[in-house]
């Protein structure tokens, strides 16, 4: 897929975890306390993850996503036999606190120096999103943060997509969507939002009817020239 910039837009809207914040770097700070299963353990947190965001969805049985993530982590430390509830508390305060990946604060405002709304459009609860954007310094590059917890489902959910069009005002067409993750991205096609898939780890394309329009590798290939 060529990286050329997405044209005729009017806001940009971000998946948060995993395109602005590093979802590793919760466990990376307390990577001596895990030992060799660290690694393993982040990976197993982020995918139970998702899959229980997913499972709820199809269940029809909805928990905000700090529950989600309590759940998921609860999981991957059973799973490596790990007991250590004042390591499982700094764990999950961690994610309130995550890391931006490098390129996040020049991309955010390269596209507000160019008069394009920014917005965030997350699975994320209100209260975790407002701290993590606190955290990072993002809340002057953010015009509106958005959470599912105003439909009650899950990405890729289409209601939670067409939660963006409602708040901004905006038709599909003039909305670029972009995230790191590739069913995300995918969800967001379905429902005609112009998508920029950041594919920081060269995944391959999911094999599904809908497709990115952009596939780059950083934040900043997306937003074009300084």
């Amino acid at each position: 897929m060529p990286a050329t910039r997405l044209q005729d837009i009017r806001a940009c809207v971000f998946d948060a975890y995993g395109t602005l914040f590093d979802v590793h770097s919760a466990v990376g700070k307390f990577r001596p306390r895990l030992g060799d299963a660290a690694d393993r353990v982040s990976a197993l947190w982020r995918t139970k993850q998702l899959e229980y965001t997913w499972l709820r969805s199809l269940m029809r049985h909805h928990a905000d996503f700090w529950q989600v993530t309590g759940d998921a982590l609860d999981y991957a430390l059973d799973t490596f036999g790990i007991s250590d509830s004042a390591l499982r508390r700094d764990l999950m305060d961690a994610y309130l606190h995550l890391e931006c990946y490098p390129d996040v604060h020049d991309t955010l405002a390269r596209l507000k120096r160019g008069g394009l709304a920014t917005a965030i459009l997350s699975n994320g609860s209100p209260a975790m999103l407002a701290a993590v954007v606190e955290n990072t310094g993002l809340g002057d590059l953010v015009d509106l943060i958005l959470s599912v917890e105003e439909v009650g489902v899950y990405k890729p959910d289409p209601r939670v997509y067409h939660l963006a069009m409602e708040r901004l005002g905006l038709k599909a067409q003039a909305i670029a969507f972009i995230s790191s993750n590739g069913w995300d991205a995918v969800g967001a096609a379905a429902c005609g939002l112009r998508v920029a898939w950041i594919n920081r780890a060269g995944q391959r394309r999911e094999r599904l009817p809908f497709a990115p329009e952009m596939e780059v590798r950083t934040l900043g290939e997306m937003a074009g020239p300084p």
